[in-house]
């Protein structure tokens, strides 16, 4: 009778370990307002899982699809009051194709900045990627600090990634 209570404690113990393994952490990589200084978020996330991808990239989804992408997730910001931005997260499948996507969109112009495992700047806009994700940040317009701010809200995301 010991014998068989013990079995059977171990098997719930067992059974109780897989499940806590299991359960998938959701990341939210979206900083709440204020918490990178003068950034409020001013929308919902909106998610779409890959096969619902072309509702949002229109004419682009496929090249995130064929390059492992398991979601999209996205946000709208402010900055002070003034500059509006969103972010797109991309959650890839793995590492690999978050720098795929990544390399196959970057232009001359861009110049390296250091935010997650590889970061460029653009005049209104910041791309990184970090482990499976690539993230893009863009602003709706142009102005001498928006770069900056770009960047520091990249630095918020990276830290929740």
């Amino acid at each position: 009778m010991r014998i068989r209570f013990k079995g059977w404690m171990f098997v719930i113990m067992a059974v109780g370990m897989v499940a806590v393994g299991c359960k998938s952490s959701k990341i939210d990589p979206f900083p709440p307002s204020g918490a990178v200084k003068g950034w409020q978020k001013t929308s919902d996330t909106r998610t779409y899982a890959a096969k619902d991808l072309y509702q949002y990239i229109d004419g682009d989804a496929e090249q995130y699809v064929s390059a492992g992408v398991i979601r999209t997730s996205t946000s709208d910001y402010k900055y002070n009051g003034q500059l509006e931005a969103t972010v797109d997260v991309h959650q890839m499948s793995d590492a690999v194709g978050a720098r795929k996507i990544m390399d196959k969109g970057q232009t001359s112009d861009a110049k390296t900045v250091p935010v997650g495992d590889a970061g460029l700047a653009y005049s209104q806009s910041v791309v990184f990627r970090k482990g499976p994700y690539l993230v893009r940040i863009v602003a709706y317009e142009s102005s001498p600090a928006a770069q900056e701010a770009l960047l520091a809200l990249a630095h918020g995301i990276e830290a929740r990634l």
